[in-house]
């Protein structure tokens, strides 16, 4: 067979499985693909900003010419933005894509890379991928114990990733817990903020000060979540200069497209539709933790948009929403085969998706 050709470790793989589509889901159920509520992906209910929409359909219009490969205008509005010069951004096919690049970059066989117990799973596929070792330092409370991921580190650590807020958790560490992390990073290690989530929280921490203080850092941010444009798989990188130039050598041309960049250019100045998207995230926030409350449900409070729910049967809870048209997430994947994530949606989708846990709950026997 071919596989004995094949890199060990590429082999010996699993595949990241992500939400299940809605189409494919239609396919399978014989069921209506509008009628489908899709709460599995962490993505925004609201679209993308329409200011957004208007630059993708007049990019298509060049669709015939390949987009800037340095992506200056994006670049550039992005640098603006947080105080950063052009040499400190990195585009990305994804955010994924950047977490992509920083293993190529800094990840061989002699090479470890640390993360906590539950936080996104990419983290230990891509350190596969590379023939790395993967650090998986437990996280109390399903929050990152930074203390003992500064403890974990040895001369041959190469990347320590922070999800921040975490996913599937929605926790967040603070400012000084990890002002103290970094006063314990040594040179030789490249520290990862994933902070694809970073608008939702009221006070996220602040970690590019250490990217203008010229550390070894790299900040992830992504256009999926608050912007609503999932579909285009365009994110950036914050890092200092010294981390940038490297992720640039590493970097495919022309990775993000001519569409995904005038459509995250203008979704970067549409303040309204962030201010809407956070309302609606808030509002939904607010409604299943009173809801869950009230059924005794155990959940992890959340500084995202979604949050991780205990019902004692994370997969079959799964299947059976499946069947009437609910998408969520199990979280088998991630070592918790009693939970389910769903994401935030609008007031409609958010009653509908409690009125079917409700019934999938009552009908596994389980407390309401």
């Amino acid at each position: 067979m071919i596989d004995q050709y094949a890199n060990r470790f590429v082999c010996d793989l699993v595949a990241y499985e992500p939400g299940k589509p809605i189409d494919e889901t239609a396919r399978e159920l014989g069921l209506d693909p509008a009628e489908i509520v899709k709460v599995a992906s962490n993505e925004n209910p609201l679209g993308p900003s329409p200011l957004a929409k208007i630059a993708m359909r007049d990019a298509l219009e060049d669709a015939h010419i390949y987009p800037d490969g340095g992506g200056y205008r994006l670049r550039s509005a992005i640098a603006e933005s947080f105080g950063m010069e052009l040499s400190n951004v990195v585009l990305g096919n994804g955010s994924n894509e950047i977490i992509e690049l920083l293993c190529h970059t800094f990840l061989n066989r002699d090479a470890e890379l640390i993360a906590a117990k539950h936080a996104f799973v990419v983290y230990k596929l891509m350190a596969t991928l590379f023939g790395a070792k993967y650090v998986e330092v437990p996280d109390p409370g399903f929050i990152h114990d930074l203390d003992a991921m500064a403890a974990a580190i040895t001369d041959k650590t190469r990347l320590v990733f922070i999800a921040n807020p975490n996913n599937p958790t929605g926790t967040m560490v603070g400012q000084a817990e990890i002002d103290r992390f970094m006063a314990k990073v040594p040179e030789h290690v490249i520290v990862v903020f994933d902070e694809a989530y970073f608008e939702f929280p009221d006070a996220p921490p602040d970690v590019l000060k250490y990217v203008r203080e010229g550390r070894n850092v790299c900040v992830l941010r992504t256009f999926s979540k608050i912007h609503g444009l999932a579909a285009l798989r365009v994110g950036y990188g914050l890092a200092s200069k010294n981390v940038a130039t490297l992720l640039q050598k590493a970097r495919q041309p022309f990775n993000v497209n001519s569409v995904a960049q005038a459509g995250a250019l203008a979704a970067l100045a549409d303040a309204n539709h962030i201010a809407q998207t956070l309302a609606v995230n808030r509002a939904g926030m607010a409604f299943y933790e009173a809801a869950l409350a009230a059924r005794g449900l155990e959940y992890v409070p959340s500084f995202a948009n979604f949050l991780l729910i205990k019902t004692g049967h994370g997969d079959q809870v799964f299947r059976d929403m499946l069947k009437q048209g609910v998408i969520v997430r199990a979280m088998s994947g991630y070592k918790l085969p009693e939970w389910v994530r769903i994401s935030i949606g609008t007031a409609p989708q958010n009653d509908r998706c409690l009125e079917v846990l409700d019934s999938v709950l009552a009908s596994l026997g389980a407390p309401q």
